[in-house]
């Protein structure tokens, strides 16, 4: 592997791509602790946790995201990164903010959508045992 000043990081989330750029170094919570990365550090595979991935481009600039559960990916100057949800953020504290919006926002949703999904399978359950129990 050649030594590189940066490295290509690309943050994926299930229905498109929130981040994708160059680094010089990128910190992340996994589920035994938190750890730095530096574009020539070795090849690994991690599961991320819920927690704020934090990276700096070339240029200096800082950059924040809130995440869910995922999956870090490191191969040569190449970091993929999957999560089921994220956001990206100004500096931490409006991140906070806007993962608190985004994220119960995204809860309150799926948990009326279980609700409407458990409703149609009681139905279909209650419409094939009136069928069963219908007398020819």
């Amino acid at each position: 592997m050649s030594i590189s000043p940066d490295m290509q990081v690309t943050l994926r989330l299930p229905t498109h791509t929130l981040f994708a750029g160059r680094a010089t170094h990128l910190f992340a919570v996994a589920q035994n602790g938190s750890f730095g990365m530096l574009p020539n550090h070795i090849d690994f595979v991690t599961a991320l946790v819920p927690s704020v991935l934090t990276l700096q481009t070339p240029e200096g600039e800082e950059r924040v995201f809130g995440i869910d559960e995922g999956l870090l990916v490191k191969k040569g100057h190449v970091v993929d990164i999957a999560v089921q949800r994220g956001v990206i953020g100004d500096d931490l504290d409006t991140l906070r903010e806007t993962v608190r919006e985004t994220f119960v926002d995204m809860d309150e949703n799926e948990r009326m959508a279980r609700s409407a999904l458990s409703r149609l399978e009681a139905n279909m359950v209650r419409s094939f045992a009136e069928l069963r129990n219908a007398k020819p």
